[in-house]
Parts: C-alpha cells; sequence; structure tokens
C-alpha cells in the first residue's frame, strides 16, 4: 500500500526505508534522474576508458557524537569507504564537509578530526579536499560530517545490487544490531549497562581479500540505516528475486537480542556500520565462508539464506516452528540519529 504523501519532513523520511524511498521517487528522482543514478546502488558507476570511477556520498548526523566503539569521525570516514569499497572497487580518496555548531568544543573536535585521520590510514585513503561552516547557537546540533568518497573499479568487476541471481547463497560477515544497541545504550536509554560496542569499521579490506579469492561475486551491501531486512529488501527489488531467510541460521548478540525484547525492536531492521551482505553462487559460498572466518573482522560470518526466481521482490523468513513470514520495508525510523 503507497504511504500518503507528507507535507514537510519528518523523522521517518531520513530512515532508509519505505518514506525514504517514497521521498527520493517523489522529488530527488523525479528531478534529478538520470541513467547513473538509476542503477539504485549505494555508489555511482561513472564509466571511463579502462574501468569506473567509483563515487559516494554520505551525511552524518549521529548523536552522542561519541559513543561505545567510535565516535561520528570513524563513522564518517568508515561509512563512506565502505560504500565505495562495495562496488568492488578500491577506495582512494575522500572529502569532508564539517557543519558546526557556534560554541562547540575545540577539545571534542580535535578528537573526532583524529579520529577521522587514523580510520583513514587504517583503511589506506587519503582525505584530499574539505569545508568547514560554522552555524549560529541552536541551528545545528553539535556537528554534522558529510563525506564524498572516490575509489577506482576495474572494468571486469560487476557487483550491485541488480546482480542477485536464483541459485545464489546469502551471507552475512557478522553479528546484526550492535551499532544500533551500542548508540542507544549511549544516549542512556536502555536503563541498564551493557558492554555491546557498535562494529563501525572500515570493511574494504575484507572485500578485497574476498575478491582476491572468490572469483564470482554478484552483491555487496553494507545493512546500515534501516538495517538487514531493508537492505535485502532493497536488492530483491533491484534483481527482481526472491530472497529467503533462515531465522535461526541469523547471528544476533544475546545482549542485543535482550534489548530488543526489552524495547520492542527488532534487530533485523536495526543499523550496522561494519558489517557486509555477500550474495554469490551457492557453489563459492564455502570458500567465501572460509575467507571471511579468517579474518578477525569476519570470523563470525555466516550464511543466512538463498535467493529464488519467485515471490519477485520479496524477502521471507523461515521461522524456527516451520512458518514463514515477509520481511518487509521499514516504513519509518527505529532510532532516529544512529548514523
Amino acid at each position: 500500500m503507497p504511504l500518503p504523501h507528507q507535507d514537510v519532513i519528518v523523522i521517518g523520511h531520513g530512515s532508509g526505508g519505505r518514506m525514504t524511498q517514497d521521498l527520493i521517487e517523489r522529488i530527488f528522482k523525479k528531478y534529478l534522474f538520470n541513467p547513473i543514478l538509476s542503477e539504485g546502488n549505494d555508489f555511482a558507476r561513472i564509466p571511463a576508458s579502462s574501468g569506473s570511477l567509483i563515487v559516494s556520498t554520505d551525511s552524518h548526523i549521529i548523536t552522542p557524537l561519541f559513543f561505545p566503539g567510535g565516535d561520528i569521525g570513524k563513522l564518517s570516514v568508515s561509512g563512506t569507504v565502505n560504500d565505495v569499497a562495495v562496488s568492488g572497487a578500491k577506495p582512494l580518496y575522500l572529502t569532508a564537509g564539517f557543519i558546526i555548531e557556534e560554541g562547540f568544543s575545540i577539545n571534542e573536535l580535535e578528537k573526532i578530526v583524529i579520529s577521522m585521520a587514523e580510520t583513514a590510514r587504517s583503511a589506506g585513503v587519503q582525505l584530499v579536499s574539505g569545508d568547514t561552516k560554522v552555524a549560529e547557537k541552536g541551528k545545528v546540533d553539535k556537528l554534522f560530517i558529510n563525506t564524498t568518497g572516490f575509489g577506482w573499479l576495474p572494468e571486469e568487476i560487476r557487483i550491485g545490487g541488480q546482480y542477485a541471481r536464483p541459485g545464489d547463497a546469502v551471507i552475512v560477515s557478522g553479528t546484526l544490531g550492535d551499532h544500533g544497541i551500542a548508540v542507544l545504550a549511549a544516549r542512556g536509554e536502555l536503563g541498564f549497562e551493557t558492554d555491546i560496542e557498535s562494529d563501525v569499521a572500515p570493511l574494504n579490506g575484507l572485500i578485497s581479500r574476498l575478491l582476491e579469492n572468490v572469483p564470482d561475486v554478484h552483491v555487496l551491501r553494507d545493512p546500515t540505516r534501516g538495517g538487514l531486512a531493508t537492505t535485502l529488501n532493497e536488492i530483491a527489488a533491484q534483481s527482481n528475486v526472491c530472497i529467503t531467510l533462515e531465522e535461526t541460521d541469523i547471528p544476533i548478540r544475546p545482549e542485543v537480542k535482550a534489548a530488543c525484547d526489552m524495547f520492542g525492536f527488532d534487530p533485523l531492521y536495526l543499523a550496522n556500520e561494519g558489517k557486509i551482505i555477500i550474495i554469490l553462487p551457492e557453489k563459492h559460498a564455502a570458500k567465501a565462508l572460509e575467507i571471511l572466518r579468517a579474518t578477525p573482522i569476519g570470523e563470525l560470518s555466516t550464511r543466512i539464506g538463498f535467493v529464488s526466481d519467485a515471490p519477485q521482490k520479496r524477502v521471507l523468513l523461515k521461522t524456527p516452528i516451520g512458518g514463514t513470514r515477509i520481511l518487509d520495508v521499514l516504513a519509518g525510523e527505529m532510532l532516529p540519529r544512529i548514523c
């Protein structure tokens, strides 16, 4: 059922789910449509003579700015590096734009910039251009960061949400929902202490290792806003396929599940900032898992489902009791200001 049109922007428009998709279709795609945007990925593939320039941009408005396992600086670099890397490209360069509230602590800004520098070095990318604007007190909430990433993709690599095929296996590189619950805990909203840390990290090293050893990967995608369920719905729609998941195979930490049960969240819709979805032919799944599990960041990688040809544009979840339910796109915002 189509959503009723809103006359003003609401929090749900930033969810990455159905309200975001409606806004994109209604406003942005209507006026800015072109063949590159029409591919519908988190990156743009710009053809060149011997490959493609890959470009991706993202804005980060997370609150709080510092959280267990990371901060807005680490997040801004990792998120954009990952969006470039899921194309199969090698991320090379970043730009950054800072929108800062008057009165923001220079000491905290320095900590964030140091975090960005350390994360960029660990990912092997350079920050080559930037911009700073200061807004009057109360006009911005402390600090927003926009980052744009650039990478180079060899012409023989074709990876994207439109390439999932019946018979493919679906793999996820680790536990889900860690970032969402870590940020919620940092806001003091859980009501109990937890050791859960955000999974925020650049994934280009893991992806590069995978592609060097596995010859035929169809889809890579990081399940950020809207989580695993919303991201897989996007892929199913792009490829006109059905994706079926085995609920018992989906890796979720007990602490995350307990927090979700307490607050009524579904961990399959929580944001992740250091996990990757891999879709590839079933015959390569075992090799891919071997490669992923040999790295610290991918040691909990798991095969969680498969791709079939019907019903098209659907994601299904097989439950432990033998039933099957539809996993739909997240409509509004489960946790605002999460990335």
